[in-house]
């Protein structure tokens, strides 16, 4: 059992690793991806221990739709904190962007492992099921991220995908002209 000063020792270096991020993490906010990608490799230069640089980093690669190098950020930060809940979701909605919809279903699926009602979890799965067409397995997950309260944008693209699933609605703009009538 860690006594006290260790269990602040630990906090006191993940406060710094965490300090270490925020002018990465605030140009990333501020749409500026590629300051934050060298800012975010300077820090992860200086401290390679630091998980958060990783995971970051990966979201900035992310954002300029530089998949194998996102996915190589989180899997970075996934070495050196095996429970990140964080770089477990980038790493999974990286490989979904990249058509690896199998291993993106695992990350989701080791997410929800830890928490069974994560939003972003149960969001990550049910899409990978839908993009691979697995219709059934998908609406489960959609459904029960909607229970979650998410934000409107996100909860109209699920009902979105939710109601092709139903039928209610074609698939894609433009599908009504390859259909027969």
């Amino acid at each position: 059992m860690a006594t006290e000063t260790e269990g602040r020792i630990v906090d006191d270096a993940q406060s710094k690793r965490w300090e270490a991020v925020e002018e990465g993490m605030e140009l990333l906010h501020a749409g500026e991806a590629d300051r934050a990608i060298a800012e975010l490799l300077q820090v992860a230069h200086d401290d390679p221990q630091n998980e958060y640089a990783f995971h970051f980093l990966g979201h900035a690669y992310f954002e300029k739709e530089a998949y194998p190098e996102a996915l190589k950020s989180y899997v970075e930060a996934l070495k050196l904190a095996p429970g990140y809940l964080g770089a477990m979701l980038g790493a999974g909605q990286t490989l979904r962007m990249m058509g690896e919809y199998d291993r993106a279903i695992r990350m989701g699926q080791r997410v929800l492992q830890s928490q069974q009602d994560d939003g972003d979890g149960l969001f990550l799965v049910g899409a990978a099921h839908f993009q691979k067409g697995e219709n059934q397995a998908a609406k489960r997950y959609l459904e029960r991220f909607l229970e979650t309260s998410p934000e409107l944008e996100v909860a109209l693209e699920v009902e979105g995908m939710l109601q092709v699933i139903r039928g209610e609605v074609l698939p894609f703009p433009g599908a009504e002209d390859t259909l027969e009538n």
